[in-house]
C-alpha cells in the first residue's frame, strides 16, 4: 500500500478545505437518511445547506452515547441494512450494547487509516505483528488486524489471554511489534519474568497500546521491562474503532488524529461550549468518511486536549494529548475530582511499587470514601522478607505513598499495600474501578 503522506504533512488551508467538503456530505447523508438525527436537527433549527464553513459546526446538535442505546439496535445506521458487511459493538456492561455498523467502503477506508496509525508508530511492512487485541464485538483486534495486513505486514491474530501461549508465540515466532492494553502487555512481561525469561532478550520493537487510559509513568515501566519503544493508539468503536490517533515514534509526544477522517473538537464537559487549543475538556468528534455509522459532534466522555503545532516527525495533524481519564471513571470524593491516572502516575514514581494498583469506591455514613489498594515488587518483597516480619520499613513505605496520593489528590484516601501477586492481573482492559456504592 501507499500511505498518505500528502494528507499527513498538508497545510492547514487544505486540509480545512477538505474537512469542510467532507462535513457538507456527512451532514447531508446524515439529515436525509437517520431519521432520529433529522429530528435533532430540525430541534436545533439547523438544515444541512446552512452548513456553509467549518465554523458552523457548532451549530449541529451533539449525538451521545445514551442516543445510541435508545435506537438500539440499526436506528441509526444510514444506509439500506443488504449494504452492511460488518457489525460491532460494546460490551453493554451498563445497559444494552452501542451498535455500530460498517459498509465494505468503511471496511476498506479504515484498514488504510489503521495502516497509517501503524507506520506512524515505527510499523513497516514485512514486520510481523503479534496482536494481542480481543477479537470479536470489540473493535481492537479486528481493526488492528486489517491494518497491519493493509501495511504489508503479517499478523499474528493471537487475541487476548492464555498468557504462557502467548509467550511461547512471541519467543517461536519472533515478531517486531506487539499491540494491545498496557496492563496486559505488562502482565506479559511479568509472566515471563515468572518464568525465568528475560522479556527484555525478545524480538520486540515496539508496541501499540490503548483501550484504556494509562500514564506516563506506566509507559516508562513497560519500556524499561520490554526494551521496546511504547506509542498510545487511540479509537472508539462510536467513531471507527482503533486508529483515530496515534502517537508517533518519533516524539511520543499527543496522538496524530486523522484529520481527513476525523474533525475533533474540545467542549467544556458542563456547558457543551467549545474550548480552545490547550485547554483540557471533554472530546468531541464528527466522522467525516464513514457510510453506515458516521457521528456528528459525538461526545466520547474522554477528558483531553488538542495542540495544533507541527510535529517534529513532519505530520500537520492536530495532536491531543494522551486521555486523562473518562467522565464514566472520574470519581467526585468529597467535592475532589479523581482520575485512576492521577494514581497511577503516584504509584509508578515509587520503585518499592508495582504497577498493579486497584481503587475501592464505598459509601459510609454520609461521605464517599476511596481505598488504594497496591504491591510492592517482587524485588522490595525479597529484600524485606514479608511486609509483616519488617514492619517499620513497610509502615514508612505506607506513610511515604499516602503523603504522596494526599498531595496529588489533594483528599486523604486510605491505602493497602500488599504482596507480590494478590492484585488481578488483566487479560484486557484493567479493572481499576470497583465502585460498592449503591446504585441510585
Amino acid at each position: 500500500m501507499i500511505l498518505d503522506l500528502a494528507t499527513e504533512t498538508a497545510s492547514r488551508s487544505d486540509l480545512e478545505a477538505l474537512q469542510l467538503d467532507r462535513l457538507q456530505k456527512t451532514v447531508r447523508h446524515m439529515y436525509d437518511h437517520v431519521p432520529f438525527y433529522r429530528q435533532e436537527m430540525e430541534k436545533a433549527q439547523v438544515k444541512a445547506s446552512d452548513i456553509t464553513s467549518l465554523e458552523d459546526l457548532v451549530r449541529l446538535p451533539f449525538m451521545r452515547k445514551d442516543h445510541l442505546r435508545d435506537n438500539y439496535p440499526f436506528g441509526l445506521i444510514a444506509v439500506p441494512l443488504d449494504q452492511v458487511v460488518r457489525f460491532h459493538a460494546s460490551s453493554g456492561t451498563r445497559g444494552k450494547p452501542t451498535v455500530v455498523a460498517y459498509t465494505k467502503g468503511d471496511i476498506e477506508r479504515w484498514s488504510r487509516i489503521v495502516a497509517r496509525a501503524v507506520a506512524c508508530a515505527g510499523g513497516r511492512p514485512g514486520d510481523r505483528f503479534h496482536n494481542a487485541y480481543g477479537y470479536g464485538l470489540f473493535t481492537g483486534g479486528l481493526g488492528l488486524h486489517y491494518g497491519i495486513e493493509e501495511l504489508g505486514a503479517a499478523v499474528i491474530p493471537i487475541s487476548g489471554g492464555n498468557t504462557p501461549r502467548q509467550i511461547l508465540v512471541i519467543q517461536d515466532f519472533a515478531p517486531r511489534g506487539i499491540a494491545g492494553t498496557p496492563s496486559y502487555v505488562l502482565n506479559i512481561a511479568d509472566e515471563m519474568r515468572k518464568m525465568g525469561l528475560d522479556p527484555r532478550k525478545t524480538s520486540l520493537d515496539y508496541g501499540i497500546l490503548g483501550a484504556e487510559p494509562w500514564s506516563e509513568a506506566l509507559r516508562q515501566e513497560i519500556e524499561e521491562a520490554l526494551a521496546i519503544k511504547a506509542m498510545d493508539i487511540y479509537g472508539l468503536s462510536e467513531v471507527l474503532g482503533p486508529g483515530v490517533a496515534m502517537e508517533c515514534i518519533e516524539a511520543q509526544n499527543g496522538l496524530h488524529i486523522a484529520e481527513d477522517h476525523f474533525l475533533p473538537e474540545i467542549v467544556d464537559s458542563k456547558t457543551g461550549l467549545p474550548l480552545p487549543y490547550g485547554e483540557t475538556g471533554e472530546l468531541v468528534f464528527t466522522s467525516l468518511t464513514k457510510e453506515a455509522f458516521p457521528v456528528i459532534r459525538y461526545r466520547t466522555g474522554d477528558i483531553a486536549s488538542l495542540n495544533p503545532d507541527p510535529c517534529i516527525c513532519g505530520r500537520t495533524l492536530v495532536r491531543m494529548s494522551r486521555i486523562k481519564g473518562r467522565l464514566d471513571d472520574m470519581l467526585i470524593i468529597r467535592g475532589v475530582n479523581v482520575f485512576p491516572t492521577e494514581i497511577e502516575y503516584v504509584l509508578l514514581r515509587l520503585n518499592e511499587i508495582a504497577p498493579h494498583y486497584q481503587v475501592v469506591v464505598d459509601h459510609r455514613g454520609a461521605l464517599d470514601t476511596l481505598e488504594v489498594h497496591c504491591e510492592v515488587t517482587p524485588e522490595y518483597f525479597a529484600e524485606v522478607g514479608s511486609l509483616e516480619a519488617d514492619h517499620m520499613r513497610s509502615n514508612a513505605l505506607r506513610q511515604k505513598v499516602l503523603h504522596m496520593l494526599r498531595s496529588e489528590l489533594g483528599i486523604s484516601v486510605g491505602l493497602h499495600v500488599h504482596k507480590p501477586g494478590v492484585l488481578p492481573r488483566s487479560e484486557g482492559k484493567a479493572v481499576r474501578i470497583v465502585d460498592k456504592r449503591p446504585q441510585q
